[in-house]
């Protein structure tokens, strides 16, 4: 089962923080075809006007522009709140070695922010991304939770600082935190724009306008790419799951490992053209392999995700072409 089977009681409030990211607006979207009240919150920083407005006209639905690095705005967003998905953060290893003042600001204080206003309105369970980052350096696939190396970037730090607050406040404060590390996700409304786009939207794009794509390193580098809606999926039932998941983390990917060259071939063929790539330079802080062990998600969250990359490819690439 998916998520669309999912019930919750009528008037149920989610608060999605970075709900006009790509993201949070997927999840935003999913709540709304739930039946369920949703507030987005977002600076518009790296969250498009475009998203929110996608749910405008929705009477369910509420946006609010606005900070969680502010205190107070935090509080107000989760006034009558049952659930918070807390998405919004800074993304990217190498943005985050150029920046790391700002990465603490944003990514660890702002997310500290939330779990407290969290805490004094009363939310029923607080879910929050995190990253398979996380794993740093650790050689060993699938990456198991509780089996971390050392961290290779502020970005992954900040992740795990996240992890341990989530976990500080399940055990001091009653605040029933649920930490979850993408795997390399994609799918529709992800940018595929400037110098920190992901790798598939970029791809894609570069490869329906005629450019040759750079590949960092020698395309040997391997990823659990995990599409979007498996991402929704274990962010909802996140929230409906068993207390023994409150102050855990799990790993959300699909369980399977795809090389980047790979990915690349796959992609000119499916949108038949015959473009060469260049390869550039490794990225500092970039791990070379990442594939996720699923078990727990499984276990503790009832997490089965519906789509392989197969399948979640053939659907980005639809949408893209409609919508580039």
């Amino acid at each position: 089962m998916g998520y669309s089977e999912l019930k919750f009681p009528k008037n149920t409030v989610f608060l999605v923080t970075g709900g006009a990211g790509f993201i949070g607006s997927n999840l935003c979207e999913a709540i709304l075809k739930l039946g369920c009240r949703v507030r987005s919150l977002d600076n518009l920083s790296t969250g498009k006007q475009e998203n929110v407005d996608l749910f405008a006209d929705n009477p369910y639905y509420t946006f609010i522009k606005g900070d969680i690095t502010d205190f107070e705005t935090c509080m107000k967003a989760c006034e009558g709140v049952d659930y918070v998905l807390n998405q919004a953060a800074w993304g990217s290893v190498p943005r985050s070695i150029e920046m790391p003042l700002f990465y603490e600001q944003v990514n660890i204080k702002g997310t500290l922010n939330m779990m407290e206003a969290a805490r004094h309105n009363g939310v029923k369970r607080f879910v929050y991304a995190s990253s398979s980052s996380v794993y740093g350096d650790e050689p060993a696939l699938p990456k198991t939770e509780g089996r971390e190396g050392n961290l290779l970037s502020p970005y992954a730090l900040t992740k795990y600082v996240c992890e341990l607050y989530g976990k500080q406040y399940t055990m001091h404060y009653g605040l029933e935190t649920v930490g979850l590390r993408y795997f390399n996700v994609f799918g529709k409304r992800q940018d595929p724009n400037g110098a920190y786009a992901a790798v598939i939207p970029r791809f894609i794009r570069q490869l329906l306008s005629g450019e040759r794509p750079t590949i960092n390193g020698d395309g040997k580098q391997s990823r659990d790419f995990t599409y979007i809606e498996n991402v929704v999926e274990a962010n909802l039932k996140a929230c409906l799951a068993g207390k023994e998941a409150a102050g855990e983390v799990f790993n959300i990917a699909y369980g399977g490992r795809e090389y980047l060259i790979d990915i690349y071939h796959g992609l000119t063929k499916a949108l038949c053209v015959d473009i060469e790539p260049v390869f550039g330079p490794e990225r500092a802080g970039d791990i070379k392999h990442s594939n996720a062990d699923i078990s727990k998600a499984k276990a503790l969250l009832g997490y089965d995700p519906s789509y392989s990359f197969e399948s979640g490819i053939k659907l980005a690439i639809e949408w893209y072409k409609e919508n580039l």
